[in-house]
């Protein structure tokens, strides 16, 4: 029953190359999650505002966004183990150069804005590099679960990171903070390197726009990865209330602080069990069905959030939510690599996260500027019922995907022996 129950661990032991690109992506995230406190810190205290500090957090995003869709297309023309060993390299140059940066006797806040943005673009084309090479590397069937282990690693990441970088601020400095995410950079080379070669199937020397262009048309055209991709959306604006978190927990009666604190701790621990406990998704024969009502459940728990007064009551409403969150992204993470083929998965992959990016920013925009007109309560309580509501309609529109199985990938070009070879190896 356990097995059937949790995430399959035993996938780490049985596949070489998933396992390589596990380690890796521990050692990424933990190197990503002090950066994510060292940034910040240093802009603080070199006298920057908190428009300096957002500006330069906003130039990563922009780099985000255009190193995925760059990436897309890039993925799909490219040897993808290639492209991800350049992506990380690149990344762990511009760490460097933000510790040398640090180093100096007066650092440039020009210079930490423009690095931000160069680790945001590659790390950009690195990421959606990985997603493209994912299928090859662990087979369509295993790769919910290689996405639910995967999503452990993350959130247990963003609570060890962010403590260990401070502690190493406040011990050494931030400048040691950049080294060390530019040592740990190098580190995820090393297993990397193991990778068999990836080529993708059917690249073509077309126009980057076009190819580009190609590849949206893909996406908005199949209906299953089009009502995926819609219902990511709808579940991106619902956890945009997290913005509302510190006002809300002024009427908790206990600190502010420490209400809120609770508050934003509470829904990563529910993701981090949803991805523990996933197993069962595997199981399922309507996967588009679970995934659209699970994203309207967990709308209803953003709408409660809103209703039901007290603090103890809204932390199990966002330990729910969490748990919500994390099942509904696997099943959108498997739904789009099964139903995209591989000539596609880099653009599709790319666009879905660039998509997804900007959906958050124009969420907590949103949300924020209905904080403004409505108390915090409410206006969660509408985001709620409007998340709802436009749930309800993606489920009653999408009939093929609430029919679709996990995976059906178009048939794709006969692979070369070169491709064969990668496929075995994986």
């Amino acid at each position: 029953m356990s097995r059937n129950l949790f995430a399959d661990f035993g996938l780490l032991r049985r596949n070489r190359d998933f396992r390589s690109v596990f380690v890796a992506r521990t050692i990424s995230l933990l190197g990503l999650g002090m950066l994510a406190v060292a940034l910040p810190l240093q802009l603080h205290a070199l006298g920057g505002d908190s428009l300096t500090i957002g500006l330069a957090l906003a130039l990563d995003g922009v780099g985000t966004f255009v190193g995925l869709l760059l990436g897309g297309v890039l993925a799909d023309r490219h040897e993808r183990r290639r492209l991800i060993l350049f992506a990380r390299s690149v990344c762990g140059i511009g760490f460097a150069l933000l510790a040398a940066n640090a180093w100096l006797p007066a650092p440039s806040l020009v210079a930490i804005c423009a690095l931000s943005a160069w680790d945001g673009f590659f790390g950009g084309i690195g990421v959606t590099a990985l997603m493209a090479a994912m299928p090859a590397i662990v087979g369509r069937e295993n790769l919910m679960q290689a996405r639910a282990l995967s999503m452990v690693t993350m959130r247990l990441a963003t609570v060890v990171a962010p403590a260990a970088g401070g502690a190493l601020i406040a011990a050494a400095g931030v400048g040691w903070c950049y080294a060390a995410a530019a040592a740990g950079t190098g580190l995820t080379l090393l297993p990397l390197l193991r990778l068999p070669r990836m080529p993708p199937q059917g690249g073509d020397d077309e126009h980057p726009l076009r190819a580009l262009a190609g590849g949206l048309r893909y996406l908005v055209t199949n209906p299953v990865v089009a009502g995926t991709a819609l219902a990511g959306t709808v579940v991106t604006l619902a956890t945009a209330v997290r913005v509302l978190f510190p006002t809300l927990a002024d009427g908790f009666g206990i600190a502010p602080a420490l209400a809120a604190g609770l508050m934003y701790a509470a829904v990563p621990l529910g993701a981090t069990l949803g991805a523990l406990v996933s197993g069962w998704t595997e199981a399922l024969r309507r996967p588009g069905l679970a995934m659209l009502v699970i994203g309207v459940a967990l709308c209803a728990c953003v709408l409660l959030l809103g209703v039901v007064p007290g603090l103890v009551p809204a932390l199990v409403l966002l330990v729910l939510l969490g748990y919500l969150v994390s099942v509904a992204s696997l099943l959108q993470y498997a739904l789009v690599q099964g139903h995209t083929p591989d000539r596609y998965l880099g653009r599709v992959n790319g666009l879905w996260s660039a998509q997804e990016a900007a959906g958050d920013v124009a969420g907590t925009l949103g949300v924020g500027l209905l904080g403004r007109l409505l108390p915090a309560a409410g206006a969660i309580a509408f985001t709620g019922a409007l998340t709802a509501c436009l749930g309800l309609a993606l489920l009653a529109c999408c009939g093929r995907l609430r029919a679709a199985p996990l995976h059906a990938v178009p048939p794709a070009p006969a692979p070369g022996p070169e491709h064969a070879s990668v496929a075995d190896a994986a």
